[in-house]
């Protein structure tokens, strides 16, 4: 699914929340792939997934790119509550659709440390963002990437997130997740 934007990068954008974005003939993109193991190791489950980039991602990626606005590379995952659903207009102060998870050791959202740029493509899949649950019956729905590490904070720019394509998934004390998270632009 794409959305197709002009002038007006709000058009049409909320009724969409997976696919590629069509900016004037660029077409950005994010998959995510994300392995469950259980506290022994063993792999649970996996589930593969695409997102909205919203329109504050959108507006900070122009702002940025072409512009040269407070340029900054430090971006982080977090992730969701169940049944995440996003809208093209959401942030990190107004997000109606979905709320954020904080039941993991770690004590801030985890970086996302991109590789090489190529083929109009960058992923972190040789540093994966990892989280290690710290209550059992957590359920994760989804996750989101955004410009603040601080975990359950509501600043920074929200670039995108999405929902698991196969549902909610119940985690325990210990259960590990490894998010890899792809970057694609490409002429559409």
């Amino acid at each position: 699914m794409r959305h197709r934007r002009g002038a007006n990068l709000g058009a049409a954008a909320g009724a969409q929340a997976h696919g590629p974005v069509d900016i004037g003939g660029i077409a950005m993109h994010t998959h995510w792939r994300v392995e469950c193991r259980d506290r022994a190791g063993r792999l649970r489950w996996v589930d593969e997934f695409d997102n909205l980039v919203v329109n504050e991602g959108l507006n900070d990626s122009l702002d940025k790119h072409f512009k040269g606005s407070g340029y900054t590379a430090a971006w982080y995952v977090g992730l969701t509550g169940s049944t995440p659903s996003f809208a093209a207009d959401d942030t990190m102060a107004s997000h109606s659709g979905w709320t954020e998870v904080t039941a993991y050791d770690e004590t801030v959202r985890e970086t996302l440390t991109l590789g090489a740029v190529s083929g109009q493509s960058v992923d972190n899949s040789a540093n994966k963002a990892t989280f290690t649950i710290d209550t059992n019956d957590t359920t994760i729905g989804g996750a989101f990437i955004v410009s603040n590490s601080t975990k359950g904070g509501s600043t920074g720019v929200l670039y995108g997130g999405g929902a698991f394509s196969a549902g909610d998934k119940q985690l325990d004390d210990d259960d590990t997740l490894s998010v890899t998270v792809t970057l694609t632009a490409s002429a559409s």
